[in-house]
Parts: structure tokens; sequence; C-alpha cells
């Protein structure tokens, strides 16, 4: 605990910091709804990882950042009706989400919620490998209307495999993109308020992981 100044008030003191682990790794898995290889969606995700990867720098922290994007994994996943069944490629997918710290999720709004494929790749997840793992979830749609589908659709499928889903959700439509580009300062700093929700979370993650590792 920082000591304070005498006569000085809890207040005046301003919040409690953060302690910051002596460098680390934090594997990231970038889980893209997406139908398009370049879409709103995937320039979403990037301004999400850029923000992230630019946070956890200040902490001497490498993000290991690996984008999933479900549609590219094609027959491999979409012709899998179990885990047994689909291709190298989908499983190491699938292990990269399990395995990770943080799991960015994001879709496309589609018919009111998220795409099928995107459910259909968390739907070959374990049940359990999410428990307690942070999960930033992102999604794109035509209107502020769309914004529904992160607390009506979102939310719940994360709930069911009791990951963390972090507080601040992002969401940008149409009018907030140049192309692909996300440009409008409101969603910017909505990712800016999300990471900084989930970073001491993260912090603590990579401080475990540290301590775990075999030495010399």
């Amino acid at each position: 605990m920082t000591a304070m100044e005498p006569g000085a008030s809890s207040a005046e003191a301003g919040p409690p910091t953060v302690s910051r682990p002596e460098g680390g790794r934090l594997a990231v898995a970038v889980v893209n709804g997406s139908p398009s290889r370049r879409s709103k969606t995937v320039g979403l995700t990037e301004l999400i990882s850029e923000v992230l990867a630019d946070v956890l720098a200040e902490d001497g922290i490498e993000v290991e950042m690996s984008r999933i994007d479900v549609y590219g994994l094609g027959p491999g996943l979409n012709g899998a009706r179990e885990r047994e069944d689909v291709s190298e490629a989908a499983e190491a997918a699938l292990r990269r989400v399990e395995t990770a710290d943080l799991v960015i999720a994001a879709t496309p709004v589609f018919r009111g919620s998220y795409t099928g494929m995107f459910k259909h790749f968390f739907d070959l997840i374990d049940q359990y490998a999410l428990a307690n793992t942070p999960v930033l979830l992102a999604a794109t749609g035509g209107g502020e209307h769309h914004a529904l589908v992160l607390e009506h659709a979102m939310r719940p499928l994360f709930g069911f495999f009791q990951a963390m889903t972090v507080p601040v959700a992002v969401f940008a439509s149409s009018a907030d993109f140049d192309g692909t580009v996300p440009l409008t300062p409101r969603i910017h700093g909505r990712v800016e308020t999300a990471i900084t929700d989930v970073r001491p979370i993260l912090l603590g993650r990579v401080r475990r992981s540290a301590s775990t590792r075999p030495r010399g």
C-alpha cells in the first residue's frame, strides 16, 4: 500500500495503482465471425488489438495475437458435427481459444444475432475450457439498434461457458466507419474503457503464469 503524506486524505492520494509484473506474455485469441476476410468487424478487432497491445506494452507485456476467421476454416469446421470431425487447422484454432489468456469475440449482426459459423465454432469449444477466461465482446451492425446483440445474444452465450465477460462491450455501426476503418472518437473511447477495465485481470494472469513458470 502506498504511504500518504501526513494530513493527506484518501481522495487526495488518488485511485489505487495496479502493480505491474516484470515483463511477460499474454496469449490473445481474436475470433472473427464475419464471412469476409476484410470487413468492418475485422477493422474493429484490429483497433481493439492495437489499443490492447499499446496499453500492455506500457506494462512490459508482449501480446501474442492469433486471429481466427471462422469462415476461413471451411469444410474442416462447417462440415463437422462433433469435435472429432474437425480438420487439424480447425482443431488448432479451437485449442488457441481454449488456452488463451483473453478472447476477443467479434461478429457482425445477422438477422438479429451472431452469424451461424460464429455459433458453430463455439458449439465445438469444450464446455469448461473458458471458465473464468476474460472475453471482450464486439459487434458491428447497420444501426444502433443492433447493439442489443451484445447483451441479448453474445453475453448469454459466454455465460454458458462461465467465462468472465468484460463489462464494457464494443459495438460499432456503419456510420462509425470509413470503409472498414473505425474512425468515430466514441468507438475509440469505448475500446479504451473496455481495455482499462480488463487490464488488472490480465496483469494478474501474467503474474500467475510467471509464478508457475519453471526457473533455471
